[in-house]
């Protein structure tokens, strides 16, 4: 099982950034997806989770109606659309599967939302 993020970076205040997490070594379209993200001298939390096929989603109060979490199961492939940034956004943020019973996690991606 591998996870691998990309497309964090450097973002103003109310801008956008769309992580992707490319995943490999396991069925992709038979498991949940999940983005955590952690702050500077804070403990890791969960932004968002998508079913299997997509049709649902969940997010944290923090960031709900701000991030879309989608998946593309033919590229094996979940997103993390964020929109309207602000400074306690700023984080690494993960992705992880539960797969055959193990938590398998990504290395990261760092988004920084400064001016």
């Amino acid at each position: 099982v591998q996870l691998v993020e990309s497309g964090g970076g450097l973002v103003q205040p109310g801008g956008s950034l769309r992580p992707s997490c490319a995943a490999s070594g396991f069925t992709f379209s038979s498991y949940a997806m999940s983005w955590y993200r952690q702050a500077p001298g804070k403990e890791r939390e969960l932004v968002a989770t998508i079913s299997r096929a997509g049709g649902r989603t969940n997010y944290s109060d923090s960031v709900k109606g701000r991030f879309t979490i989608s998946r593309d199961n033919a590229k094996n492939t979940v997103y993390l659309q964020m929109n309207s940034l602000k400074p306690e956004d700023t984080a690494v943020y993960y992705c992880m599967s539960r797969v055959y019973g193990m938590d398998y996690w990504g290395k990261g991606t760092l988004v920084t939302v400064s001016s």
